[in-house]
């Protein structure tokens, strides 16, 4: 990896998303020698992924380079790379670009998209989980419309213009409602000779609440938004298959959808070399103790959303979110140091700050601790918070640009197909990333 060997001891943390990036602040500038190794080159801001798939945002502006970030940091080394295993025996990383020696070790490698062994619906619904799938998303959308256009057979059309989202949490509800949308007010002018009052869009949801973190008065304004919006919000219907063509459900509800997004789950993406033990199966999250140190070991952290910290108040860990993975990270640095130091380390206690969901224009739901409140200054508090957390002075710019312009013109500028999704045999709908 072509490292500089040093005297200090040396913190690897695999991945940049939000629990690595916080743990490598919290270890800059220290007499350490810190590693973050990611198979990007950039962090994501993964609250508004929807935003590129939906054409209100480019990447770029949700994206941060992470050499970027510590370029002035002396004791801070990234590295372009992909973990194949590590080894604890030997406190060994192996990555696709050779291994490292670590002294202490922080997994934060994030999650993945959960499809509970379904491997049809994996096979042809849409994830949106990175840049790259946001954009396959954004391009496989497009692309409907213009083939739409060049079909005479009235259930292909509607089939091509049917959009299905399986999962209610605010990833679905978000996406669901961006796209209602640009039903209302985009695409009838970019396609004036397709008539877009056959487009649907469902929203499936397997439980009798969308928004299920969230309060009951949070649940029910959303979906009384969702529905206002021309959204067809299924409850209590779970999707059980999809071959391409059909999403087959639990009920007499059947669709004929060419574009099935899934936003029904979530599950950690382990790494290679741990102890079975350590290793939580159904939710593929990694066991650790109160200060994040993986179980039967004492200089190996998990953090975020691949961390599941058991306790009475949570006995199925924290949230998989930025917030309880940030936090984590920044105490994890800071008992890092404070062992390197022989001092106390202190248990994680996770303060939360509440939770918000967006479903359009002046639509938004936000439950505070102490408040709760929906509509048009929800929407503003959303705003404000997710500019605030994004990371770059730049991308708080032209984020902001691109939400005031979209707000006047009521318009999403990057209705682009930089790179077409579909292959040419338009019934092999996939390029694996």
């Amino acid at each position: 990896m072509n490292i500089p060997q040093t005297s200090f001891p040396r913190v690897v943390i695999i991945g940049g998303g939000f629990a690595g990036l916080a743990a490598a602040k919290g270890l800059e500038k220290q007499e350490l020698q810190v590693v973050l190794i990611d198979k990007h080159n950039y962090h994501t801001f993964q609250p508004l992924l929807y935003q590129v798939a939906t054409g209100g945002l480019e990447p770029d502006s949700i994206a941060f380079p992470l050499r970027k970030r510590f370029n002035d940091v002396d004791n801070f080394f990234f590295r372009l790379a992909e973990v194949v295993k590590i080894n604890p025996e030997k406190n060994l990383v192996e990555t696709s670009i050779g291994n490292l020696e670590y002294d202490e070790l922080i997994i934060a490698t994030g999650s993945t998209t959960n499809f509970f062994g379904n491997t049809n619906i994996q096979k042809y619904a849409m994830e949106m989980k990175s840049v790259p799938q946001s954009l396959n998303i954004r391009s496989l959308v497009l692309e409907n419309f213009e083939e739409a256009l060049l079909t005479s057979n009235f259930e292909e059309r509607n089939a091509l213009m049917n959009f299905v989202i399986v999962g209610g949490g605010p990833t679905g509800v978000e996406l669901a409602g961006a796209l209602a949308e640009m039903k209302k007010g985009i695409l009838p002018k970019d396609y004036p000779d397709l008539d877009i009052r056959q487009m649907q869009i469902n929203l499936i949801q397997s439980s009798g609440e969308i928004l299920k973190g969230m309060s009951a008065k949070a649940s029910e304004k959303a979906e009384d938004f969702l529905i206002d919006l021309g959204v067809n919000v299924w409850k209590n219907l779970r999707v059980l298959d999809y071959d391409g063509k059909i999403v087959t459900t639990n009920g007499v509800d059947h669709f004929k959808a060419e574009t099935v997004i899934w936003a029904a789950g979530v599950k950690g993406q382990t790494v290679d070399g741990l102890q079975a033990e350590c290793i939580i199966e159904r939710a593929a999250r990694i066991k650790v103790d109160e200060y994040n140190k993986v179980f039967n070991y004492e200089n190996i952290y998990a953090v975020g959303d691949v961390a599941c910290m058991t306790s009475e108040k949570t006995p199925f860990g924290h949230p998989m979110m930025a917030q309880p993975a940030i936090q984590q990270g920044k105490l994890v640095a800071k008992n890092i140091l404070a062992k390197l130091f022989n001092k106390k380390l202190k248990p994680f206690v996770y303060n939360d700050k509440g939770s918000m969901a967006t479903i359009g224009r002046n639509k938004a739901v936000v439950d505070l601790p102490k408040w709760k409140f929906q509509g048009v200054f929800a929407w503003f508090v959303w705003m404000f918070v997710h500019l605030f957390s994004l990371i770059g002075f730049r991308n708080k710019a032209i984020v902001f640009l691109n939400w005031v312009y979209n707000y006047i013109r009521f318009d999403r500028e990057t209705r682009l197909i930089i790179r077409p999704y579909k292959k040419k045999n338009k019934y092999s709908f996939k390029e694996q990333l």
